[in-house]
This record gives structure tokens, sequence and C-alpha cells, in this order.
């Protein structure tokens, strides 16, 4: 019996090397347009582009919720690279659409988008995480409504995101001795190397400042202890499906332990976060996850329990919400808002730097610029590009148009209107002191 064409498809990306993240969202596109073209009569392989521009047009203008360019482009690659597999296969003749000019698929989002920057303010953040996630109220009391579970792991995931920058997948996952918090370790900040966990396995360091070290300090000391304690129990009874972790050399990043019966060893990091998930020591109370953070069944938390916890830091904020609330975003806030911040705060400074701004940096400056390495290892854009881990410099620059100060080049620009009619000029500076908050918020 031949295999179906999406079969043969999904086994051969079963052996590319896709994280499993990016194998669902294949899956989940080719899904959709499947049940589409089912609805039309039609299926993979008997579809022409009328049937694909009506998948497309479903997507983007018709449905409910209509998606974006950045989410169509990715769909219109899947359905690229179905096609292409099919053609390559022999299982079609010739791909249904259009080939544009350069070989680009005529379906594909004319415009490229830029990233979706969203960053906060000082005063945002500390909403965010003292109320939203720490379940404070906006004074700064207590909270006496507040159920949340774990506050403390909460506010730290916030603190270590924006102190280095990194994405989700990078901080989450993070083991107890990446972040320094092991026996024999010296307080501080924490320097570590992530790889496996980073986009395209691209290998770079990762550096935590002591205040955000701090903050996951205090949840080991007040509130994962009796987490571990009460899934210790129910840890070991999956001892056999777990990496039980014997030695830990922290000096050369490596651990060894026994995994399905045979004893393993691994560079730390090199670990993927499927196996940091499953990685535990012999703690105080028994068996207890080597990951930073841990959820109620003692493990690690997942991407759903993640999202969870910001949603419904959301919905506090919003509900609290006062005279003395900051000017909050019109959409729910992201984790990877956090990133961004790091990264504009960071561009700032440095280019306050380089400008002279700091007076003793001065010949700092001008030593930098008289040589082309000084220049490449000081420049701001490449040193932020370097710590966010961006595969190109290209997108890191799409952060230096929120580097400007619009409402001091407002004023500026507008100064001569000021004397006969101020009215008129402050009408006109509220409006763009209000629309310059919603474009930075």
């Amino acid at each position: 019996m031949p295999v179906p064409p999406l079969c043969e498809y999904g086994r051969y990306l079963s052996t590319a090397l896709l994280d499993e993240s990016t194998l669902k969202d294949y899956g989940r596109a080719v899904g959709r347009l499947d049940d589409h073209l089912a609805d039309l009569g039609s299926g993979v392989l008997s579809a022409v582009e009328s049937d694909l521009v009506s998948y497309r047009d479903q997507r983007c203008r018709w449905q409910e919720k209509p998606i974006g360019a950045s989410a169509w482009g990715k769909e219109s690659f899947v359905q690229d690279d179905l096609y292409g597999f099919l053609v390559d296969r022999g299982l079609l003749s010739h791909r249904p659409a259009r080939v544009a000019a350069r070989g680009r698929n005529a379906l594909a989002p004319r415009v490229r988008s830029s990233m979706d920057i969203r960053h906060l303010s000082f005063e945002q953040y500390r909403y965010f995480r003292d109320v939203g996630l720490g379940g404070q109220l906006p004074g700064a009391e207590v909270n006496p409504a507040f159920r949340g579970w774990s506050p403390l792991r909460d506010r730290a995931g916030a603190d270590i995101a924006l102190g280095s920058g990194t994405r989700w997948r990078e901080w989450a996952p993070v083991l107890l001795p990446e972040m320094g918090l092991w026996p024999g370790m010296s307080p501080g900040g924490a320097e570590f190397t992530v790889q496996d966990c980073a986009k395209y396995g691209k290998a770079r360091t990762v550096y935590v400042p002591e205040d955000a070290v701090a903050s996951a300090d205090l949840f080991c000391l007040l509130e994962r202890p009796d987490i571990v304690r009460r899934a210790a129990r129910g840890l070991e009874r999956k001892a056999r499906d777990l990496f039980v972790v014997g030695d830990i050399d922290v000096t050369d990043g490596r651990v060894r332990g026994i995994l399905d019966g045979v004893v393993r060893e691994f560079q730390m990091s090199a670990m993927p976060a499927k196996l940091r998930r499953i990685t535990v020591h012999e703690g105080e109370f028994g068996l207890e996850a080597l990951t930073l953070f841990v959820c109620r069944g003692g493990l690690m938390p997942g991407a759903d329990a993640w999202k969870g916890y910001r949603h419904r830091a959301w919905t506090r904020m919003n509900e609290l919400a006062d005279e003395t609330t900051p000017l909050l975003p019109a959409r729910r806030w992201r984790w990877h808002d956090l990133r961004h911040t790091y990264a504009l705060r960071l561009l700032t400074y440095l280019e306050n730097i380089m400008d002279g701004q700091e007076p003793d940096l001065q010949a700092r400056r001008r030593r930098h610029r008289s040589y082309l390495t000084g220049h490449i290892r000081h420049n701001p854009l490449l040193i932020v590009s370097r710590r966010l881990g961006h595969a190109s410099p290209e997108t890191t620059y799409q952060y230096l148009q929120y580097t400007d100060d619009l409402i001091n080049e407002f004023e500026a620009a507008f100064s001569s209107w000021v004397g006969d009619d101020e009215a008129t000029y402050a009408e006109i500076a509220s409006h763009a002191l209000s629309g310059a908050n919603r474009g930075h918020s």
C-alpha cells in the first residue's frame, strides 16, 4: 500500500534537524492546509493555484482572527517546502503555485515585516513584576486576595529574562550550577554558555547580573524547598524515567549520571530542554530537579505553564489598575518584551557612551574609533547583536528606531511656534506626547 503524501512528508521532517516546537508548527500548518483543501473537494496532490489563494485569503482576511504577514510568511514557507518535497519525490510534476522572480513563492508576503518590538518603561516593568507576577497591590501592599502559588519563582523568571536579555527557551530551562546557585560556587553574577537551547543551536555566553541571581536565590531559599519536599516521593516513583545525576563538575560544566539504565555524561550547554526537564539529583528531601525553576510536580515548568503564569498576571494587572498604574500596553505583554527592553536599554546606554556623554570615557571613545578592530569590538550595535545572539546585525538594526528621543526632537522642531499661538502648540505637544507613549509601550 502506498504511503499517503502527508505521512511521507512527516517522515521526511522527522529526519531533519528541527526542534520539537518547529516540527509541531510544521504539522499544524500542513494540517490546516489539508483541512481547507478537503472543504474545497481537493487535496494536496490535486490542488491548483486558486485553491492555495483561497487558503491564503481565508487565513489572512476571512477567518475570525486573521493572521498577519509574518505568520503567513511562515505558513507560505511550509507550503513551499511541502510542494518542493512532493516534486522532488516525483509525486507531482510541478508546483501548483506560480514562482515569482528569483524563485520566490508568488503567494508569500510581498512586504517583509519588521520585528514587533515592544518594550517596557521602568514603571511598567515594576508593575508587571510586582503586581502581576508578585501578587502585590499597586501601592506595594500585600494583596490578601492573591491566590498565586509561587510569586517569587515568577518574579525571578522576569528578573533573569530582563537582566540577561535571553529568549524564554534559553532562561526557563537554566540549571542551578549554571546560575551559580550550587554549593561551593561564589556569590554574584552568573556567566554560562547557552547552546542547544539557543536559537539555531548557536552557542554564546550569557551573563546574568547579580541582582537577578539574588532574585533567583530568594526563590531557592523561601519557595523552592517546599515544592521540592512535596514532590520528592513522586519523583522517586518515576526514577527509571529520569536522568539521575550523581556527579556534577562545575568547573568543566559537565554532569554524569544514569539515563535509561546506562551511565551517560553531558556537557550542560549541550543538554536540550527535554533532557533538562527530566534531570534530577539527590537532594535534602530525596530526588529533586537540577533546573532552577520547578512547578508542583517537582520538575521544570513547560511552555504552557509559563504562558499561564503571564496570562494570569495580565488579568490581575488590569483588574487592580487604578490612578497610580502606569500606562498599560493595548496588547497583552509577552516574556519576549523583556528581551526587547534589555536590548533597547543596553543600546541606548552604549550609544550615550560613544557620543561622549560620559566625560571620563572621551579618550576611550577616540581610541575605539581610531582602528577597525576597536570599532568592531566596541560598536554599540555589534555589542548588542552579540549579546542577543542575533545571526545578523541587520536584525539588531531594527532597534535603532526606538533609541531616538522623539519628544525632544518634536519640541526642537516646533520651538518657533511658541508665542503667537501657545494654545495650539500645547495641544499639538500633548498629542505628540501621548502618541510617543503609546508607541513606546
